[in-house]
């Protein structure tokens, strides 16, 4: 008889089919002795799964004077920070609010808060 494969701590395995998404610093991208110039350089490119943004969210945002507008969730990876900028697959980049840890799932992951960029910034290929 099949059995299902048990974890130890029972945990729930997460999916993360909604697509990819790239992270990346805010860096200067000019040449040696020319005016700086922002760009994007890529950091990581992980999978992620869109969450659902509830209500007390999109208020605790507003108070800190910052709008989530969407909430993805990613493996763990080493190296994400607030001050970083996500790329989704269809080009449109986002401030990363918050990273939180998210508990009781395989493999571990962590929740990113987005909130959309007006200004754009030029990626590396």
């Amino acid at each position: 008889m099949w059995k299902a494969p048990n974890r130890a701590k029972h945990e729930i395995t997460q999916a993360f089919n909604d697509g990819l998404v790239r992270i990346c610093t805010v860096e200067n991208t000019a040449a040696p002795g020319y005016q700086p110039k922002a760009g994007l350089k890529t950091k990581i490119n992980l999978r992620y799964a869109n969450q659902r943004l509830g209500i007390n969210r999109i208020y605790l945002s507003k108070q800190a004077m910052a709008e989530v507008v969407k909430v993805i969730r990613v493996p763990i990876a080493a190296g994400i920070d607030p001050q970083d900028i996500a790329v989704t697959e269809d080009g449109t980049q986002y401030r990363i609010e918050s990273v939180q840890s998210v508990q009781e799932v395989y493999p571990p992951s962590c929740d990113i808060s987005l909130s959309i960029i007006r200004q754009r910034f030029e990626v590396e290929a």
